[in-house]
């Protein structure tokens, strides 16, 4: 891993400079991160990866790791790894993350399963409890805009337990705000699913004050981490929390398809009108006694269900152990730095280009991508990765920025978005 530097970046003392080249390369120079990136596969001929809230880019020394998985763990010591290692590894793991992205203390955070089957385990607990404990509790609520998974799972979880959906109408510039929330809260109210950081806009909700209201409301708030777990600080602890779920291929860099990670609150553990509806053998108290009927295992471990993804385990755990040290709040400085050196870059291009920011500009508010607007996006995005510059698009006009801050440099930035508008004039 990197040796860390002292110090932090102060953005101040450059703001009043004209963004450039030159001013990127004295931003490395003073990152404390900077030897981060060098901890990192480079993808050959690729200038700037502006990609890595889709998908973060491989640690280095991950193929070493599974080479010595499949070689030792799996290959030679076969299946005595499950006593050895494995059937602890949902929970060890999600400690690991946990105290690195969550702001969680041990034993309410598992890693198993894909998102949307986490998602729809733990939604579904938490609507089956609210209803228990009081029937009129039949509103689901969530916004327009939150990521398509959670609005299908939602829609899902309503039609199986005859809930109604209640709609936050929000602007996709931005996102759900603490008034928004305490407008539509009340007595029905079972549970509120919300996006800690919004895919499109890169809106950070104020996740404390919401669960405040909600809870004021006598609702349940389950979070969406997937776009903020890496990237900016969470205290799911602190701020009293009930659930979270997320993936772990973005800025935990786990790899295409690794495990999702679910925190559960341990106030919330082991409650008979809490429980999660797929009850598989290995979320079983003592599973292999192979007895008949469900009992569902103490505290996190009631949220696996199969067999754990260990495979899947192997480059999580590297990246988690290299966050770990570099230290989420060191990560959220360099974030802001690189998402407003990037917007100010924007802001010097010329009007006729039409380009608009569509993220926050308050620091308190933007997550750790930015989405750039114009009409022509969508063309431009296919020719950019073609000469190396990675972006992605969302329909129907955004261009999202990325930023990965353990991976990204500045000067990378400079010249990924000198590319964007190289682009944008040759169209």
């Amino acid at each position: 891993m990197a040796e860390q530097t002292q110090g932090t970046i102060d953005r101040h003392d450059h703001h009043d400079l004209a963004p450039s080249r030159e001013l990127a390369r004295e931003l490395d120079a003073t990152d404390p991160l900077a030897d981060y990136a060098s901890c990192f596969e480079r993808a050959e001929g690729v200038l700037a990866y502006f990609d890595g809230n889709s998908l973060g880019r491989p640690v280095a020394g991950t193929a070493d790791a599974m080479a010595q998985f499949v070689r030792h763990d799996w290959g030679s010591t076969l299946i005595r790894s499950w006593d050895a290692a494995w059937m602890g590894w949902p929970e060890e793991t999600g400690d690991l993350l946990g105290a690195a992205a969550l702001g969680a203390a041990a034993g309410q955070t598992v890693v198993a399963d894909s998102t949307t089957v986490l998602l729809y385990k733990v939604l579904r607990a938490l609507v089956d409890h609210q209803l228990a404990v009081d029937p009129g509790r039949t509103e689901l609520v969530l916004d327009t805009d939150n990521f398509p998974t959670d609005r299908y799972v939602a829609e899902g979880v309503a039609a199986e337990r005859g809930l109604q959906l209640r709609w936050i109408d929000v602007d996709t510039a931005a996102g759900v705000t603490v008034d928004q929330v305490a407008e539509v809260v009340g007595p029905r109210t079972g549970v509120v699913l919300l996006s800690h950081v919004a895919y499109r806009s890169g809106w950070l909700a104020d996740a404390g004050a919401i669960t405040r209201v909600v809870h004021e409301a006598g609702g349940m708030v389950l979070w969406d981490t997937c776009h903020s777990a890496g990237s900016v600080p969470i205290r799911a602890d602190d701020w009293g929390w009930d659930a979270a779920v997320g993936c772990s291929y973005k800025y935990l860099n786990g790899g295409p398809g690794a495990p999702a990670h679910a925190y559960l609150a341990r106030r919330h553990h082991d409650i008979p009108t809490l429980r999660q509806p797929i009850q598989g053998w290995m979320g079983r108290r003592d599973p292999f006694l192979m007895e008949s009927g469900y009992v569902p295992a103490h505290g996190i471990r009631a949220l696996v269900s199969g067999t754990p993804p260990v495979v899947g385990m192997v480059p999580l755990r590297l990246a988690l152990r290299m966050l770990a040290e570099a230290g989420i709040e060191a990560v959220r400085t360099k974030s802001l730095a690189l998402t407003d050196f990037a917007a100010r870059v924007v802001a010097a291009w010329p009007d006729e280009l039409g380009v608009t920011l569509a993220s926050p500009a308050d620091d308190d508010r933007r997550g750790g991508h930015l989405t750039l607007r114009h009409p022509d996006f969508e063309q431009v995005n296919a020719r950019l990765w073609a000469r190396g510059v990675i972006p992605d698009f969302r329909a129907p006009d955004g261009l999202r920025l990325g930023l990965a801050p353990l991976s990204t440099t500045f000067v990378e930035v400079w010249d990924g978005l000198l590319a964007v508008r190289e682009e944008l004039e040759r169209g």
